[in-house]
């Protein structure tokens, strides 16, 4: 292990800097706590996320249909596809992401040494991370994580990585290429936060902070701020951003245009652009719904279920076609306990679509995404139908 990834940024806070997929991370967290004795272990996790790396089988239909009603749907796609990346990364080395992590809180543990866990909530994170993203970024992350192509280039051996600390920086700027908007929400932020909690637990005796080597770089350019400084963003950063109010608005303006051209057209007694009219709406709703599902490999009654729901589902904003879709697929093909284990193992991009709970998430997804789609299109062509 490089000792760059072992920083004494004070007599009393060493930072510790692992690859989340490598076993030499775990021998050698378990020698620092060891042998530095800290007071306080500090560990890049927050609550949910040890949760499920210490009971990794948890999830049941029930779940699914929270998600589903909740529209997670996409976060728990973005989470599992990022997860699949670095599990990818770690096939090689025998050891699950997050294992070094894990690690440093049991060792703690055995040794009464108490635990902080300094990283935002995973949601919030995601969450932010998603809203932060524009359209096209939302496309590129998705494409790049969902669709399991062949690298041209040969990826970096976990050594090569443990090795220098600067690779792993550098993999994280390329990943705010593709989608600057997530970048700084995944990256900037998180450096602040960890930086703050780790501010915040200061004072306290020896601090010893287990933390991705990614963001050694970050964290100490944070720590060299005033404390002050450092402590007083994290409420803010705590908090998920508001949601965007213009969806909002166009789903309700799609349905008020819809039901006022209809009525104007009942008017001036245009019966045929009526029938027209619904005929439009009907079909483009129907088909581009239940062809988001279908491309998902949904089953047939998922897929007519989307095809049904959404000429009705896009005139109300508190409905949507996916929840419809994704609901019959967990009642005509519902998960089994082994299909939430073989899910969240995630060592295979195509479990989002062959797996039954990555199904059931797909075809809510992409149930949803048709569905606007077609509201979209079907608002367009009535307008040119009107005006054009």
């Amino acid at each position: 292990m490089d000792t760059n990834n072992i920083v004494d940024f004070s007599p009393n806070l060493r930072l510790v800097g692992t690859a989340h997929v490598s076993s030499k991370s775990v021998e050698m967290v378990r020698k620092e706590i060891s042998e530095y004795e800290p007071d306080i272990v500090a560990v890049e996790l927050c609550k949910s996320r040890l949760s499920s790396l210490k009971e990794p089988e948890s999830l049941d239909s029930e779940d699914l249909l929270k998600i589903i009603k909740e529209g997670k749907s996409p976060m728990i796609l973005l989470q599992s596809a990022l997860a699949a990346q670095q599990r990818k990364m770690g096939l090689t080395t025998g050891e699950k992401p997050g294992a070094e992590l894990l690690e440093a809180v049991q060792s703690a543990e055995k040794s009464n040494i108490p635990v902080e866990m300094i990283d935002r909530d995973v949601v919030v994170t995601l969450r932010r991370a998603w809203r932060g993203m524009g359209i096209i970024e939302k496309w590129r992350v998705l494409n790049a994580l969902l669709l399991d192509e062949e690298e041209e280039e040969e990826e970096p051996s976990i050594d090569e990585i443990l090795g220098d600390s600067d690779m792993l920086s550098k993999m994280m700027e390329d990943a705010r290429d593709v989608a600057p908007g997530a970048g700084g929400v995944l990256i900037d932020e998180r450096d602040a936060f960890l930086a703050g909690r780790i501010q915040q637990i200061s004072g306290n005796g020896k601090v010893l902070a287990v933390v991705g080597a990614g963001h050694l770089e970050g964290i100490i350019n944070n720590l060299n701020n005033p404390p002050m400084d450092i402590t007083s963003r994290l409420a803010e950063l705590s908090t998920e951003p508001p949601k965007k109010i213009w969806p909002k608005v166009i789903m309700v303006a799609v349905p008020l245009f819809l039901f006022g051209s209809i009525g104007y057209m009942a008017y001036n007694g245009d019966m045929e652009e009526i029938w027209q009219t619904a005929e439009t709406w009907l079909i483009l709703n129907a088909v581009l719904a239940g062809l988001g599902v279908l491309i998902v490999r949904g089953h047939p009654l998922s897929i007519l279920a989307g095809a049904l729901a959404s000429p009705i589902t896009s005139l109300n904003p508190a409905l949507a076609a996916g929840w419809f879709a994704g609901y019959a697929q967990i009642k005509v093909d519902g998960p089994t306990g082994g299909d939430a284990q073989e899910f969240l193992v995630m060592d295979d991009f195509s479990l989002l679509w062959r797996n039954r709970v990555g199904k059931v998430l797909m075809v809510t997804f992409m149930g949803n995404l048709g569905s606007s789609l077609g509201a979209w299109l079907a608002g367009g062509a009535i307008f040119m139908q009107l005006f054009g």
